[in-house]
């Protein structure tokens, strides 16, 4: 196979190569290993490629670039930047999509090794196109770009070459292109910054990052035209805040944002969000920042310094604002994820009781999209692992699920029994959230039939159901207690079915009639 591919490459780099041999090769290639191709494959037959990209005929060019893709990992990225730095170059101007990807996916591995880094350092017009391919009108070439100076920024020599020389300055160019591709290079440089402390150092130094803070308040806004400075500043501050949740992921973004007075600030804005028509535009991805922001640091720090955050998750939670909803159901249940969020939760007592009770209410009749929303967060409200599960707890989460409806179990395992993949696996997701903790266990044998539904595999008739039963199976089964609740008979079955795997079919026998019909 090896040699077959190699008789291809031969012909494909002869003047004249036909459709034929390219389409040919570019099933041959993906037939063999890499370590086969690569005592084969010798610099003309790649330059050969390269100049066959130059066709005006689409398909030659796709098969070119399949090969290419196959082909090029099989040199070390030092061998690439030394003997093809001319076909990068035309490749990164090429007019189509897929030969820059190409080549900047090159690149990508080019910078990622250290005895490369000076090569492509050498080469600063190969860096330059590149940042001009962040303005390109396809996002995915802008998409690669990115995360190709991304990668080149991972080093000390990139990192000072990107943001301390006049590559600065081409960054800066192309940010005035539009609106949109200003927060493609502020998506860059949070990429970045969350490397390390001395990355966004560089980062603010290099002023993008004190100019992505400004763009919270659209203090850019004041010199546009009057008629649109509402609109942009409604749109900054709704892309701007997601930038910035970005940032404060990691240690030194979060450290910076409030070295910075940002996260002050952007309290400040949900407080007087009231006042602001346009706020609806913006405020989720405000409350969204605190949410994500609680849960990296500490839900009980950020929540009472922040007051302002949980009010306005509650009132929108209590809203009739399906949207609104949604928001503060998603970041309910994120601070909730762990214990000391389900505490700051539980402080506040009947008014978070009675929000549960209005999201189960949701997961039963809102549409669609916001009862599976609705269920995931219950998921993760009501999830204790093993070792937490103390006697406050438990009590808690057993409380929780009370306040959600009348008749919660029914409730989950009438969602669990619709025609509807999504919302079955979402109930079986909170039945599985619940299956470690005693007072469930009692709950679940005590419902007429619900053992029985719990075995019973002609229920599930697609893979992603199958695979949340058996979820919730497995978590039965690795219960302390659920012996002891179930009992043996039952504890049995589950055990059966775990030992089974989630796809058992049970065999049938059958005998053969002669001369039936």
């Amino acid at each position: 196979m090896a040699e077959a591919a190699a008789a291809l490459l031969e012909r494909a780099a002869r003047p004249g190569a036909t459709l034929e041999e390219l389409r040919a090769l570019r099933l041959a290639v993906q037939a063999v290993p890499l370590a086969a191709l690569r005592p084969r494959l010798a610099e003309h037959h790649l330059r050969a490629l390269f100049g066959l990209l130059g066709s005006s005929d689409r398909e030659q060019v796709s098969a070119c670039v399949s090969i290419l893709e196959r082909l090029l990992p099989a040199l070390e990225p030092l061998d690439v930047i030394q003997n093809l730095r001319e076909e990068l170059r035309k490749g990164l101007f090429h007019p189509e999509d897929s030969v820059k990807i190409l080549t900047m996916a090159q690149v990508g591995r080019i910078v990622e090794d250290p005895a490369a880094v000076p090569e492509i350092l050498h080469s600063p017009e190969l860096l330059q196109q590149i940042i001009n391919c962040i303005g390109g009108e396809k996002i995915a070439v802008a998409k690669e770009a990115i995360r190709s100076l991304s990668r080149l920024a991972q080093s000390q020599q990139g990192l000072e070459a990107l943001l301390g020389s006049s590559l600065l300055g081409d960054l800066r160019r192309v940010m005035a292109t539009s609106d949109v591709v200003r927060y493609r290079v502020y998506e860059l440089i949070v990429e970045i910054s969350s490397v390390s402390a001395e990355s966004l150092n560089y980062c603010a130094s290099s002023g993008l990052i004190p100019e992505l803070i400004g763009e919270l308040t659209g203090e850019d806004v004041l010199v546009r035209p009057l008629l649109c400075q509402t609109e942009l500043r409604v749109c900054c501050r709704a892309t701007c805040i997601e930038m910035l949740t970005s940032l404060a992921h990691s240690p030194q973004g979060r450290q910076h944002l409030a070295q910075q007075g940002v996260i002050d600030r952007i309290s400040n804005i949900i407080l007087g969000a009231d006042s602001d028509p346009f706020s609806s535009f913006y405020l989720p991805g405000f409350v969204k920042f605190f949410g994500n922001l609680a849960v990296v640091d500490s839900p009980q720090q950020i929540c009472e310094r922040y007051p302002v955050f949980m009010e306005k998750v509650f009132e929108m939670a209590e809203s009739q604002d399906p949207t609104m909803i949604g928001v503060a159901v998603d970041t309910l249940g994120i601070l909730g994820s762990n214990v000391e969020g389900k505490q700051v939760l539980q402080k506040t007592r009947s008014r978070f009781q009675n929000i549960l009770s209005k999201i189960g209410h949701q997961a039963k009749n809102a549409p669609t999209e916001l009862r599976l929303r609705c269920l995931d967060a219950i998921s993760s409200l009501l999830y204790l692992p093993p070792e937490q599960q103390t006697e406050d707890l438990l009590r808690m989460t057993e409380s929780w699920f009370t306040s959600l409806s009348s008749q919660p179990l029914e409730l989950f395992r009438s969602i669990s029994t619709q025609p509807f993949p999504d919302l079955h696996c979402g109930a079986l997701r909170v039945f599985t959230a619940i299956a470690n903790q005693p007072w469930a266990q009692k709950l679940m044998l005590n419902s007429p039939g619900f053992v029985e539904y719990v075995v019973d595999r002609s229920v599930e008739p697609d893979k992603a159901s199958k695979d949340a039963k058996y979820e919730l199976v497995k978590a039965l089964v690795n219960s302390k207690t659920i012996a002891e609740i179930f009992g043996n008979q039952y504890y049995l079955r589950l055990r059966a079915y775990l030992h089974e795997g989630p796809y058992y079919v049970k065999a049938v026998s059958t005998t053969a009639v002669e001369g039936a019909e």
